[in-house]
């Protein structure tokens, strides 16, 4: 089957559910939705099963942040806003539980309805809902939001917008969306778009909103004060309208949330080892293992908690702009992925107590298999044979290294894929039939996420010098790394995309070509795939988990055999030291383990009697 067959197939189906129209026998509004299945939750739950719901609220935690923000504004594309604020202070109409693959339960909506094949979604508002400043939550407000984000707001909301045929109210409380794609995952997603206040923003573009507009939203937290750059302080809502409902039941326990900002990693570490920040998050093994020994931990002080999960590895390494050339080359990308001695870099960071990442959705059930491709995975990845990269139908798998400084072997492997590219030593220096040099700059944020980055960096600049290419390191501040990332003025930079158990949509606003060359895509590789695109295609339009399991196990051959990224460790479990007054649900953790959802949304502070 081609790309066209896909596409005149899905338009066939979409026409015939549009022409339907009407809600299909036995539709009905229900309290939850499952991406496959039923919610696991009944209707009467009690709280989600990760939450204590008779957790005491009050108290005050501190978090650190690095880098800097110039925006309160989490909802559109102007500014750098505090990542956390647009789950603390905005809410949608339904909520995720972090317990199952994909499950909404109702958030500020009492229930949600659809047909079997999922063409239209219909929510309706629970009477209590309310904005922060106690005006109620109406339907004008939903689809006013549903409109206005997905044509101003951040590009991660238009995708969304372009498969909306028709959005309308359907009774003073209800609203439906008709679609016009067939996308089982559309009816979801739907009911996790934010919920603005229409007449906060009259006569207003909010996609020109200053560090002074705030969105009034409608969660348990508001902004309280904040200092441009310094800090923000989050104070909970006493008048919070869904503080008794089930999915809120043990949630946003803390009556003060105060994020810092500070220039660099090492700084906000030093910062809380001198009692400044309540926690720290640490991705780093070696350092959790090894620096982890000061005077607070060993007085009880601090605790170091380790919080397992079962989520895939995602994507964690260093990109290739695959929009300049020559690393639109598969054999050059492939050659630079050898010559990363991940063996030694590892053991040299992280003491090798890391294991590396195999492919996007390594650690999981959704992973691709060792070897050929087999069954229905097969059958879905033969119609592009003709455009798959080696290794994408036989098997891939990452180069290995030796483990030595030296790492020979992989560099002459390396040095041959070049050749056969059409580079040569000259002078010293790898260069193109044009006498070009190979030169690549790889851009870092300074001292963000990964502080070991850099380091890797170094060691890997080494490496290439020795087949005559020269990288360059450039460590930005965050604003103008957010910037260049934006327009993908970058050869190489650091990447991060942490992939779920349920992969959707997102998926094609990572990978898909529409979004290439779009500023601020998430496709920061700029591939243009079309085996990749009618992958997610069939993720989307799965009825069965069996088929979005082989769906997803193609699209990771396609992903991994593409050469893309220079993958490093993976995550596999979360590390939090924090003081020892923190407490969480230690025999409920989730099944997504440790995030916002977690820490600090399910953790409450203690009563110390000493």
């Amino acid at each position: 089957m081609t790309p066209d067959f896909f596409r005149a197939g899905r338009a066939v189906i979409v026409a015939v559910a549009l022409a339907l129209g009407a809600p299909a026998a036995g539709a009905a509004p229900v309290h939850g939705i499952a991406m496959y299945g039923a919610p696991a939750l009944p209707p009467d739950f009690v709280s989600l099963p990760y939450a204590n719901p008779d957790a005491p609220k009050g108290g005050r935690i501190v978090t650190g942040n690095v880098g800097s923000f110039d925006s309160l504004n989490p909802f559109i594309l102007r500014g750098t806003p505090p990542w956390q604020l647009a789950h603390l202070t905005h809410e949608t109409l339904m909520g995720r539980s972090y317990d199952e693959p994909f499950t909404l339960y109702g958030l500020l909506a009492e229930s949600v309805e659809t047909d079997a094949a999922r063409s239209w979604v219909e929510f309706t508002l629970r009477e209590e809902a309310r904005f922060s400043d106690g005006s109620p939550v109406t339907v004008e407000d939903v689809i006013w939001s549903y409109e206005t984000l997905g044509a101003r707001g951040h590009p991660r909301y238009r995708a969304f917008r372009d498969k909306v045929a028709r959005i309308e109210a359907t009774g003073p409380r209800s609203v439906r969306l008709s679609f016009n794609t067939e996308d089982r995952e559309l009816a979801l997603l739907a009911g996790l778009r934010p919920i603005l206040q229409k007449a906060q923003w009259e006569g207003r573009d909010i996609a020109e909103a200053g560090l002074d507009d705030i969105p009034v939203g409608t969660g348990p937290y508001v902004v309280a004060d904040y200092e441009a750059g310094r800090f923000v302080r989050l104070t909970r809502n006493p008048d919070y309208w869904g503080r008794d409902l089930p999915l809120r039941r043990g949630t946003a326990n803390f009556d003060e949330i105060r994020i810092e900002f500070f220039g660099d990693d090492t700084v906000l570490k030093e910062a809380f080892k001198g009692g400044l920040l309540s926690y720290v998050r640490e991705f780093n093994a070696e350092a959790w293992a090894t620096q982890y020994d000061f005077p607070a931990v060993t007085r009880g002080e601090i605790v170091l908690s380790e919080i397992p999960h079962g989520k895939p590895s995602g994507m964690t390494g260093f990109v290739m702009n695959t929009r300049r050339a020559p690393l639109d080359d598969w054999r050059v990308r492939e050659a630079l992925i050898t010559a990363f001695n991940f063996e030694y870099i590892n053991e040299t960071l992280t003491g090798g107590r890391q294991p590396r990442i195999t492919s996007y959705f390594s650690g999981s059930d959704l992973a691709m298999r060792p070897g050929p491709a087999e069954g229905r995975v097969r059958e879905l990845l033969l119609p592009f044979r003709d455009t798959l990269l080696p290794g994408t139908l036989e098997g891939y798998t990452l180069p290995e290294g030796d483990g030595t400084a030296r790492n020979r072997r992989n560099l002459r492997r390396a040095r041959a894929l070049l050749e056969e590219a059409g580079w040569h030593i000259e002078a010293g220096r790898l260069v193109n039939r044009a006498g070009q040099a190979l030169e690549l700059t790889v851009l870092l944020q300074q001292d963000g996420l990964l502080a070991q980055a850099g380091a890797m960096m170094d060691i890997y600049a080494r490496a290439l010098e020795r087949l005559g290419i020269r990288l360059t390191i450039e460590t930005v501040d965050k604003a103008q790394y957010a910037e260049r990332e934006a327009q993908f003025d970058f050869d190489l930079t650091m990447m991060r995309r942490a992939l779920s158990l349920s992969p959707g949509n997102e998926q094609m606003f990572y990978w898909g070509s529409e979004h290439a060359d779009t500023p601020g895509s998430r496709n920061l590789m700029g591939m243009r795939s079309p085996a990749a695109e009618a992958m997610i295609r069939a993720m989307l339009t799965a009825d069965t988990r069996e088929t979005f399991t082989a769906a997803t196990r193609a699209l990771d051959r396609v992903l991994t055999a593409g050469r893309y990224v220079i993958p490093i460790h993976r995550y596999s479990v979360g590390r939090i030291a924090h003081k020892a007054d923190l407490a969480y649900p230690v025999d409920n953790l989730p099944l997504y383990g440790d995030g916002i959802h977690f820490l600090p949304e399910v953790w409450w502070q203690e009563t110390r009697n000493d």
